[in-house]
C-alpha cells in the first residue's frame, strides 16, 4: 500500500507512535509518506519506502498566525497526487482530520479518492477538542473520517461522551518495539553512571505541560528519598521545567535529581530506572508508562484515562487516586524496599507489555487500511 502519516513531529507520544508505525510498515513492504512540518524526532532514516515531505508556510502580513490548516492541506494534495497515495492516516483530529477531508474534497475534483483514517491521541479530544471554538470542527472530522481509531477504551468513551460521533471508533491501543528494549537490557546496563550501587533509581518522561503535575513528581520522590537512598532522573523539556528545578533546589534535593532534557536515548535511560513515576491528571493510554514497563520498569501512576489499561495495580506497579502523592510514595518505598519484590514487579511488568508489542499491533492497522480501501460511500 502507498500511506500517508499525519503527525506532531514532536517528543509526544502521538508522534513518537505515528513514526514508529510509519517506519514499521515501511520494513513490511508498504511505500510511506511523512507529511509535517519538520523531520519527526523518531524517524532515524530515510529509504526508498520511507519519505519525508516538509510543509512550508508562507510568511504574510495580513496573517497574525499562519493557517498551519490550510498549508497542510495544499500539501496533502500535492503528495497523493504525485506519489499515487492510497490512504491517509492522521494522528490527531486537530488540525489534521480537518485538513485531511479538505484535502480529500480537493482530490475529488480531480477523480482521486483518498481514504481517510484518523486516529484519536487524547488532548485532540479531552482538552482542545472539546472546547466550544473547535468542538463543531472536530465533530465534522470524525464523523467524517473513512474509519476512526482510539488509542485506548477510555479515550473512546470520552469522545463518545463529549461529541454527538455518528462513525464507529475502534480502540487499536498504542504498541511498542518490545525488541528495542529486550537488546538494551542485555547490553551492560552502567547504573553507576547515574547513581551509587545502594541507591534506586526513579525516573519521570514527559514534555512537562501542567497535565503531567511535575511537582507532584518531586513531592513523590521528596518522600521516598527520605526513606530510601535513591535519585530522580527528570527527562524531557516543557513550561513546568522551571518550576521543577525551583521547586527542587527549595527542598535541598538538588544533588540527588538530574534533568537530562530531551533525549533520544529513552531505553537507555529506562534501562538503569527501577521505579517510572507518572502522577498525571489525564493520560489517553500512558506510552511513556508501557515504555517504562518493556524496560522491566515498574509503574508508579495515577489511575485516570487510559492508564488502568496499561499498568495493572498491584502488578506491573501501582494506581493511586490523582493528586495522592502520599499513596503513591507509599507504593513506591514498598516496591523499592526490598529486592525481591522490586524483581517480581520488574518482571511482571516486562511480561504484561507483550500484549502491545509491534508484532500483534501492526497487522490490526492494515486491516484497518484495507477495511478503508473497501469501504463505499
Amino acid at each position: 500500500m502507498r500511506i500517508g502519516i499525519v503527525c506532531y513531529p514532536t517528543f509526544g507520544g502521538s508522534g513518537v507512535v505515528a513514526t514508529e508505525l510509519g517506519m514499521a510498515l515501511a520494513d513490511k513492504g508498504h511505500e510511506v509518506h511523512f507529511v509535517t512540518y519538520n523531520l519527526p524526532v523518531r524517524l532515524d532514516f530515510i529509504s526508498h519506502k520511507l519519505h519525508f515531505h516538509e510543509v512550508l508556510m508562507e510568511e504574510y502580513p495580513l496573517f497574525q498566525y499562519q493557517p498551519y490548516e490550510l498549508a497542510l492541506s495544499t500539501k496533502l494534495v500535492e503528495v497523493v497526487s504525485k506519489y499515487k497515495l492510497e490512504i491517509l492516516h492522521v494522528h490527531y483530529a486537530i488540525p489534521h482530520a480537518y485538513a485531511a477531508y479538505m484535502a480529500k474534497m480537493m482530490l475529488l475534483e480531480k477523480g482521486i479518492d483518498i481514504k481517510v483514517v484518523t486516529t484519536l491521541h487524547g488532548t485532540d479530544i479531552t482538552l482542545v477538542g472539546s472546547h466550544p471554538s473547535y468542538k463543531t470542527a472536530v465533530e465534522f472530522s470524525i464523523n467524517n473520517s473513512d474509519i476512526v481509531t482510539s488509542v485506548s477504551k477510555s479515550l473512546k468513551e470520552d469522545t463518545l461522551r463529549l461529541f454527538s460521533i455518528t462513525n464507529e471508533i475502534k480502540v487499536i491501543h498504542n504498541f511498542i518495539d518490545t525488541e528495542k528494549y529486550d537488546l538494551e537490557l542485555q547490553n551492560d546496563c552502567q547504573r553507576i553512571a547515574v547513581a551509587k550501587p545502594n541507591e534506586r533509581i526513579l525516573t519521570h518522561i514527559s514534555n512537562f505541560r501542567p497535565v503531567k503535575r511535575i511537582k507532584d513528581v518531586i513531592k513523590i520522590f521528596y518522600k521516598v528519598q527520605q526513606e530510601l537512598p535513591s535519585k530522580l532522573l527528570m527527562v524531557g523539556e516543557g513550561p513546568e521545567k522551571r518550576n521543577a528545578e525551583l521547586q527542587v533546589k527549595k527542598l535541598g534535593i538538588e544533588d540527588k535529581v538530574i534533568f537530562l532534557g530531551n533525549s533520544h536515548e529513552i531505553s537507555k535511560i529506562l534501562c538503569y530506572t527501577d521505579v517510572f513515576l507518572l502522577p498525571s491528571e489525564s493520560e489517553s493510554f500512558g506510552l511513556a508508562a508501557l515504555e517504562a514497563m518493556a524496560a522491566s520498569t515498574a509503574v508508579i501512576s495515577t489511575n485516570t484515562g487510559g492508564l488502568p489499561e496499561v499498568n495493572i495495580d498491584g502488578e506491573t506497579g501501582y494506581l493511586s487516586n490523582l493528586g495522592d502523592c502520599v499513596n503513591m510514595a507509599i507504593n513506591a518505598i514498598s516496591i523499592l524496599k526490598d529486592d525481591e519484590i522490586l524483581m517480581n514487579f520488574k518482571k511482571a511488568a516486562k511480561e504484561h507489555t507483550k500484549q502491545f508489542c509491534l508484532d500483534n499491533i501492526l497487522p490490526v492497522y492494515e486491516d484497518v487500511y484495507n477495511a478503508a480501501l473497501n469501504k463505499v460511500h
